[in-house]
């Protein structure tokens, strides 16, 4: 029978908990991990072991639709362009549980031209969108 491992991510939602606080288990030693590159993976044995019971199944994942897309907005100053930019940067870092939104900004300084790389979830993009439409006025 193969090996099942879980991710960080998948105990902290497994077992309702922060992927901070799972984190905090392995680095102390609590939970025990492996590190395989850069990431912990967690065996079914260690995360019951941690339990104390059987671990909980995964549920079968639901689906789900992303979206990534380019926003270029010309003719806007250095100025205005890190105004802009700072303020959706600020807008998506608020901590959220669910918060899949994640917002990137280059300037071009020769085209005067800003450009906002958006990924995120369907409805949180949508509404990233509706925000930068207000906070850039009417197009002519």
């Amino acid at each position: 029978m193969a090996q099942q491992y879980y991710s960080i991510d998948q105990v902290a939602e497994l077992l309702d908990l922060h992927v901070r606080t799972v984190r905090g288990y392995v680095r102390d030693g609590r939970l025990k991990a492996t590190r395989i590159g850069k990431q912990y993976r967690i065996t079914r044995e260690d995360l019951e072991a941690f339990t104390g019971g059987s671990a909980p199944s995964p549920s079968p994942a639901a689906p789900r639709a992303e979206m990534s897309g380019i926003v270029q907005i010309d003719g806007i100053d250095r100025d205005a362009a890190s105004r802009l930019a700072n303020t959706l940067i600020a807008g998506v870092n608020i901590p959220r549980a669910d918060a899949r939104l994640h917002v990137q900004t280059v300037y071009d300084e020769q085209r005067a031209a800003l450009k906002v790389v958006i990924l995120g979830d369907l409805e949180d993009t949508a509404e990233l969108l509706k925000v930068i439409k207000a906070l850039i006025g009417p197009s002519t």
